[in-house]
C-alpha cells in the first residue's frame, strides 16, 4: 500500500501531525522530524520513525518516491494500520 508523507525536517521532535487533504496528492500524512535535511538524515529519520510508529520493522517501510522533496511516497505492507 502507498502512504503518502509531507515531511517537515528540523523540528523540536519528531512527531505525527495528521491528515491533510492535499489537492494535487489526495490524502497525506503530515510529519515533523527532529533531524536536519542534510546528507539523508532527515529521509532516514522519517523511515525510522514511520516504522516505529506503525509497528513495522525498518525494512518494510521503503520509500518509493520523493528522494529529495517534502512530499514522500512509502511503500508499505497491505493491511498496516494506519491510526
Amino acid at each position: 500500500m502507498k502512504l503518502r508523507v509531507r515531511a517537515t525536517p528540523n523540528a523540536r521532535q519528531s512527531e505525527i501531525i495528521g491528515w491533510e487533504d492535499d489537492p494535487q496528492a489526495r490524502m497525506i500524512l503530515r510529519v515533523r522530524i527532529a533531524a536536519a535535511p542534510v546528507d539523508g538524515e532527515a529521509k532516514k529519520a522519517l523511515r525510522d520513525f514511520l516504522a516505529k510508529s506503525l509497528g513495522l520493522s525498518k525494512s518494510k517501510v521503503v520509500l518509493e518516491k520523493g528522494s529529495s522533496s517534502r512530499f514522500k511516497i512509502f511503500e508499505i505492507p497491505d493491511g498496516t494500520a494506519l491510526t
